[in-house]
C-alpha cells in the first residue's frame, strides 16, 4: 500500500496512527499475507505529489494508496490514481472536487467543505449571529469551505456582510474592520489552515475586531492557541475526533495509542489509523486485493465504526454518518463542546 503525506513538516501523529493500525493487522494478517507500506513525503506540493502519484501509479504491486493531506494535491492525484485503477482512501481532503468528477475509486474519510460549512453555519445560526464576514484562503479548500458557509448561511437567513481572501497589513486589515463594523458584523468564519489562519485571527483582534471566530477544520491544531495566543480564546472550530467519545472503538484506540506512544493521539493520528484499519475492512470484504472489488465492499459499507466515528459510503465515495465535532479555545487549551467532553485538549 502506498502512503502519501507531508511527514516531515505536518506529520502531526498521523504516520503513529498508520504504525499502530499495521501492528494489529499484521498480527493475524490480511487475506493470508501481512501489509507493506510504502511511504513517500510530498511535501505538501503539487509538483511532488503528481510525481510520487505517478510513481505509484506505475508499481504493479501496489493496490490502494492512502493521502494526500492538501486537497490542492489530492484532487489531482486522485485522477491519476484511479486512471491507473488504484484504490485511494483520501484522509484529509475536504475539497468537493475530490469526489465530484465521476471517479470510481476514490473515498474520502473526512465530512466534506460542505458538511463542514453548513455545520458551522448551523452552529452560527444556533447563536443568533445574523451579519458575518468571511475570510478564506483562496484555494480549493478555502473557497469551498466559505462556499458551503455562505450557502448554508442564507438558508437560514444570515447575512454575510462580505468575503475577504488578503490584506496588505495591519493598516489595511484596520479599515476592513471600521467597514465591518459599519455593517453590523457580528462574527467572523474563517476558512484557513494552519498557521495562516492563526495569524489571521491574531491580526484581526489587533484591528480592533472583538465579535465571535468561528472556523472550520483547518483551525483545528494546537498550534491555534500557541501561535495567536490570547487572541485565539473563544474562537469554535470544528473537528472530526473526539477522544472522550464514550464508544469502545474509540477508548481502545486511545488506550492503544497511549500505550505505545505515551502521548494522547489527535485527529490526524486517528485518521492515519482509520485509514488503514478501513482498508484491511475492505479486503476482508471484499476477499480479493482487486482495487474495483475493494472499491465495491467500501460503497456497501455501513457503519463501520473508527476511531473518529462511525463511516458509510455514498456512491460518490463520501463518507456518510461520521460526527463533526466542536471545539473551543479556552484558557489556551480546546475543550470539547460535543456532549460527553470529559476534559480539555
Amino acid at each position: 500500500m502506498g502512503v502519501a503525506w507531508p511527514f516531515a513538516d505536518r506529520n502531526e501523529g498521523f504516520r503513529e496512527g498508520l504504525e499502530l493500525a499495521l501492528d494489529e493487522i499484521n498480527r493475524q494478517g490480511v487475506l493470508g499475507s501481512r501489509i507493506r507500506l510504502i511511504e513517500k513525503d510530498d511535501k505538501s506540493s503539487v509538483t511532488d505529489g503528481l510525481t510520487i502519484a505517478q510513481a505509484f501509479a506505475n508499481n504493479s504491486e501496489l493496490t490502494a494508496v492512502i493521502g494526500h493531506r492538501s486537497s490542492a494535491v489530492a484532487v489531482p492525484a486522485s485522477k491519476v490514481y484511479d486512471h491507473a485503477g488504484l484504490l485511494l482512501l483520501a484522509p484529509s481532503s475536504t475539497a468537493p472536487g475530490l469526489t465530484a468528477a465521476g471517479v470510481d475509486r476514490v473515498f474520502r474519510l473526512i465530512p466534506d467543505d460542505t458538511q463542514i460549512g453548513s455545520t458551522m453555519a448551523a452552529y452560527a445560526h444556533a447563536k443568533r449571529f445574523n451579519n458575518v464576514a468571511i475570510f478564506y484562503a483562496n484555494d480549493e479548500y478555502g473557497r469551498g469551505l466559505a462556499n458551503a458557509f455562505e450557502d448554508e448561511a442564507k438558508a437560514v437567513g444570515m447575512q454575510t456582510v462580505d468575503r475577504l481572501t488578503d490584506y496588505k497589513d495591519l493598516n489595511d486589515l484596520r479599515r476592513i474592520v471600521a467597514k465591518w463594523k459599519l455593517l453590523g458584523c457580528d462574527a467572523v468564519f474563517v476558512a484557513e489552515v494552519m498557521p495562516d489562519g492563526a495569524k489571521f485571527v491574531s491580526d484581526l483582534r489587533k484591528a480592533g475586531m472583538k465579535v465571535p471566530v468561528i472556523g472550520g477544520d483547518g483551525l483545528d491544531a494546537a498550534a491555534l492557541a500557541d501561535t495567536a495566543g490570547g487572541a485565539a480564546e473563544d474562537t469554535v472550530v470544528a473537528s472530526i475526533f473526539n477522544p472522550f467519545a464514550a464508544n469502545e472503538a474509540v477508548r481502545h484506540f486511545v488506550r492503544s495509542y497511549e500505550d505505545k506512544y505515551n502521548e494522547a493521539p489527535r485527529k490526524w493520528a486517528a485518521q492515519g489509523y482509520d485509514s488503514l484499519k478501513l482498508l484491511a475492512y475492505a479486503l476482508e470484504q471484499a476477499g480479493s486485493r482487486e482495487p474495483s472489488k475493494l472499491a465495491e465492499a467500501l460503497k456497501r459499507t455501513k457503519s463501520w465504526q473508527g476511531a473518529s466515528g462511525p463511516h458509510s459510503f455514498d456512491g460518490s465515495g463520501d463518507v456518510r454518518d461520521m460526527p463533526i465535532i466542536l471545539k473551543q479555545v479556552k484558557d489556551g487549551a480546546f475543550q470539547y463542546l460535543t456532549e460527553g467532553a470529559r476534559a480539555n485538549e
